[in-house]
């Protein structure tokens, strides 16, 4: 990647302890493809916020959240300096997000026997969505689906668990999770197409302006330079998850 300059506003919003402190999602499991051997996440993202430090010149840290909705509820705690999270309007109140450096395809899960058969035949009324509520997928679900009944949980595997104890019609999520929920749940069937594109991002506090305009300088070099698409190749990730736009 070229040199970006930035200057010592930014650099001081960014690295104000002299390390990279870097919130990465444990949730999204094609952005997080597994563990070291010391435990520490590995995938697209935590690759993402290492090339950032090392632009910067800045040992990084990694801070992992088991949720994206506990990521960015930590925003203001000043435990993350930068947060590789789905953009979303929600939580544009309190991030200033980049545009996109990836996209994932988010789509619904039915039973084999379901009468839907297109993306839109889910929202009408009668129809029950199971959906973590606070991924970038269920936010747009809450934001976009009038018809069908959301039944928003806490977390991914509880949303899951709900589906297949026949507590809802569809299970939302992201494809390439879903894939290996169809292979395991026996007589489930995924729709064809998507709802949405999940976009990913890297955000800062709202109040970090000046590190926002360095790193959306940043996260587009890093997509033009061929970056993004040799960590979703260096991780097997082709297919599940594509350079945005």
């Amino acid at each position: 990647m070229t040199n970006i300059d930035i200057s010592d506003a930014a650099r001081a919003q960014l690295v104000p302890t002299g390390v990279l402190r870097a919130g990465i999602n444990l949730g999204n499991i094609v952005l997080v493809t597994g563990r070291d051997a010391e435990g520490m996440p590995v995938g697209v993202a935590p690759d993402m916020a290492r090339a950032l430090g090392e632009h910067l010149g800045v040992p990084v840290q990694l801070v992992p959240f088991e949720t994206p909705g506990a990521l960015g509820d930590a925003v203001n705690e000043q435990v993350w300096d930068v947060g590789l999270i789905g953009a979303e309007p929600q939580r544009a109140a309190s991030i200033a997000f980049t545009t996109p450096y990836c996209e994932i395809e988010a789509t619904y899960l039915i039973a084999a026997g379901s009468p839907i058969t297109t993306m839109d035949e889910v929202d009408q009324p009668g129809v029950r969505i199971s959906v973590y509520g606070r991924a970038a997928y269920g936010l747009w679900i809450e934001r976009n689906i009038q018809h069908a009944t959301i039944l928003a949980t806490e977390s991914t595997p509880t949303a899951v668990a709900q589906f297949e104890a026949g507590g809802a019609d569809v299970l939302a999520g992201l494809r390439a999770a879903l894939v290996e929920d169809a292979q395991r749940l026996s007589g489930t069937r995924l729709l064809d197409g998507h709802f949405a594109t999940v976009q990913q991002a890297i955000g800062v506090p709202i109040a970090h302006t000046e590190a926002s305009e360095f790193l959306q300088q940043w996260v587009e070099e890093a997509k033009s330079s061929g970056l993004v698409a040799s960590l979703i190749a260096k991780h097997g990730v082709d297919g599940k998850l594509s350079v945005a736009p």
